[in-house]
């Protein structure tokens, strides 16, 4: 095996393998993952077999002595197609973790693909971090929703979302980002003294580049923005990236509404539904009211996981 660092050479390679891909997401296309690159020391990986063919891919950072699977996503560790079979990436683990070792790393930081986005079984990888002595440093849960087997609203979601039709609330597909960027960054800044990770022009670069997998929904009442998500769609999963409610839209259940609209109509052909993390703190810390928001449609949970490896 071969490994070369990521260079702009290699993008259409990158980005063809990332679609035929068994567990990759627009997200490794290089036009998402370059729109940060000045936060980040992109130092990606491509692995080659002995006839340079491409084996993996490893969307990754540089931090100091510390490789990570990318700091400026929420997910991705190795993307592999369906050769991928378990002892060849025994093998890439192996060559990699000498590749770091030789390049003066002290320690890989890997996050998995949830399951949920994978299009074929792909967790060759989370047997291959259990054989490397990987440590489990980071668990945050989501809630998601199986499609095929919705489980029930509990009662005070169906009172909502029967308020919000009673008050007119309407749901739409919105390209009015700024008013929703406004909403978002008030909600986060008076709950969690927060900010959004993307800016709202970082959004609307993205949204330009991939329109068809990161949509706005909102509920209106006449022409003010009540509620909104922004979704991100994959293949197998509609993912609601940022949710946020003015205060008039959590009094009348604009959100309710919203979601409802969402599962009801729109993603009903989605495999799944993913609601986003309910943690805080490096996941020791759940929000319990959030969660019980997103369960209340029947969403349950799945888990985000963060690994760490020492180079010795």
């Amino acid at each position: 095996m071969r490994i070369k660092i990521y260079k702009s050479s290699f993008k259409t390679q990158w980005d063809n393998f990332v679609s035929e891909s068994k567990n990759g997401t627009f997200l490794f296309f290089r036009d998402y993952m370059d729109y940060h690159q000045d936060r980040f020391d992109d130092n990606s990986l491509l692995i080659f077999d002995d006839k340079e063919k491409l084996l993996a891919l490893l969307p990754a950072n540089k931090k100091e002595d510390t490789l990570s699977s990318h700091g400026g996503l929420t997910y991705g560790g190795f993307v592999a197609d369906e050769r991928m079979k378990t002892e060849t990436m025994l093998e890439i683990f192996r060559q990699t973790l000498d590749y770091l070792r030789e390049n003066n790393f002290a320690a890989l930081i890997y996050k998995l693909v949830p399951h949920i986005y994978h299009r074929a079984p792909a967790e060759e990888d989370l047997y291959a971090l259990f054989r490397s002595n990987a440590t489990l440093i980071r668990r945050d849960v989501s809630s998601a929703i199986d499609l095929s087997r919705k489980l029930g609203y509990q009662e005070r979601r169906i009172r909502a979302v029967k308020k919000a039709l009673r008050n007119d609330v309407v749901c739409r597909l919105s390209s009015d980002y700024a008013s929703f960027w406004r909403m978002l960054e008030e909600n986060l800044t008076s709950s969690h003294n927060a900010k959004p990770v993307h800016s709202l022009a970082e959004m609307e670069k993205l949204q330009h580049s991939f329109p068809g997998n990161i949509k706005l929904f909102a509920a209106f009442s006449g022409d003010e923005m009540l509620a909104g998500t922004l979704v991100y769609e994959t293949g197998r999963v509609a993912h609601a990236q940022y949710i946020a409610s003015s205060n008039t839209g959590r009094a009348i259940g604009g959100l309710d509404l919203l979601f409802h609209f969402l599962l009801a109509e729109i993603y009903t052909e989605k495999p799944f539904f993913d609601f986003g993390i309910s943690t805080e703190n490096q996941g020791n810390f759940l929000n319990v009211g959030l969660i019980e928001f997103k369960q209340g449609f029947g969403a349950r949970a799945i888990v985000y996981d963060t690994y760490e490896i020492k180079i010795a």
